[in-house]
């Protein structure tokens, strides 16, 4: 079994949560499954100091910056047909609502990357499951947004902490479509009619054992439903 797994960066304020895409490797490894890391050889939106939280005068490209959590080996979106992958696993970090699409400026309002939205359409359309975590369910969304495929999703729950307004982010999820349902870190939710998997990860308040064992539900999941 072969899983993509699609990352838009590294770092969790302007790409890929790095320790969501370690844990969903570890994860996929466990399950004797091979990963297969995609990501889209352009610039992503805006380079941030981790220490500080500020923006710094540079320029990243999402391929090279996802290449240092890949330890070099990544596919081009475009280089990988949805045939070649079992399932797609999309960790969380800001560069799904920066990089992939512009949630994070605009909300449900804003763009989807054209090449994201084609892998995710593509592999819904053949029936391959997607495990999208933390923040990545806004991708989905924004993917099957005024399609006939009406997802159902979760993005936490707001009846345990949390650093982020999960009634705001479900309410936007709602408005391209979508269902919702809370989830808590321990647990996932399953769309089994569109075969798409959401955990929430560090949207909520948690440890990275709690997110480990969210993840590695999160990609048992996708493969019974594989």
């Amino acid at each position: 079994m072969k899983i993509g797994v699609l990352l838009s960066g590294c770092g969790v304020y302007d790409g890929a949560e790095i320790q969501e895409v370690v844990l969903t490797l570890l994860a996929i490894e466990e399950i004797g499954a091979e990963a297969i890391c995609i990501a889209i050889d352009e610039p992503q939106h805006h380079v941030v100091n981790h220490l500080t939280g500020e923006e710094m005068p540079e320029n990243r490209n999402m391929m090279v910056e996802a290449a240092r959590i890949a330890r070099g080996k990544v596919v081009e979106i475009g280089q990988i047909a949805p045939s070649e992958i079992d399932g797609l696993v999309i960790p969380g970090g800001f560069g799904s609502a920066k990089n992939f699409t512009t949630w994070a400026f605009e909300g449900p309002n804003g763009e989807i990357n054209p090449k994201v939205k084609l892998l995710v359409v593509n592999l819904i359309n053949i029936g391959k499951p997607i495990a999208a975590l933390c923040v990545s369910p806004v991708v989905i969304a924004k993917a099957l947004e005024g399609s006939s495929i009406k997802p159902s999703l979760t993005i936490g729950t707001d009846k345990e902490a949390s650093p982020y307004d999960i009634q705001a982010f479900s309410g936007g999820l709602e408005q391209t479509g979508a269902s919702t349902t809370m989830k808590s870190v321990s647990e996932i939710f399953i769309d089994q009619e569109n075969k798409i998997i959401t955990a929430p990860c560090y949207m909520m308040e948690a440890s990275i054992l709690e997110i480990r064992k969210n993840i590695r539900s999160a990609v048992e999941a996708l493969r019974d439903l594989a």
